[in-house]
């Protein structure tokens, strides 16, 4: 089983409550080869939220307690971002996840490039929360910028 982005998948649960849709990801749900998971809303989110960036570091800084995931307007929610990422973590092995394809620059789900902190849309590179953590655990994640690297070649 592929482990997807909700937000991939059509589904409107992005923190502005819209989606990312990817018409290939769509299909594989639809086809019942992909399960779709959204590590915010597994940590407690509500969908809409405000936006959140990884502040002093990367995800995998997060989970070691030195950054943290922060609202814009200041609140801190590195909790709800672990919870979540732990949550997402318990799905992958319960299906046997073969890969997760995650959603790039989110503080959860970015498996290459996050947004530095600052809220001005600027881009560093390193994972997401969940992203950091499925990969120390073993997982392939990739994000669907990826995807056509994998099933369109």
């Amino acid at each position: 089983m592929i482990l997807v982005s909700s937000c991939l998948a059509g589904m409107k649960v992005r923190y502005n409550g819209t989606d990312s849709l990817d018409v290939h990801i769509q299909k594989l749900v639809e086809e019942k080869k992909a399960m779709t998971i959204c590590p915010e809303l597994l940590g407690g989110f509500v969908t809409p939220r405000e936006p959140a960036e990884i502040v002093g570091g990367t995800g995998e800084d997060v989970l070691n307690g030195t950054a943290k995931v922060v609202e814009f307007s200041g609140n801190d929610v590195s909790n709800m971002y672990i919870r979540g990422a732990y949550e997402a973590l318990n799905i992958a092995r319960e299906v046997n996840a073969t890969f997760v394809v995650l959603k790039e620059n989110s503080p959860s789900c970015g498996s290459a490039a996050i947004y530095n902190g600052s809220f001005e849309n600027r881009k560093i590179a390193g994972n997401g929360v969940t992203s950091a953590l499925l990969k120390k655990e073993g997982f392939k994640v990739i994000s669907e910028e990826q995807i056509s690297d994998i099933f369109l070649d």
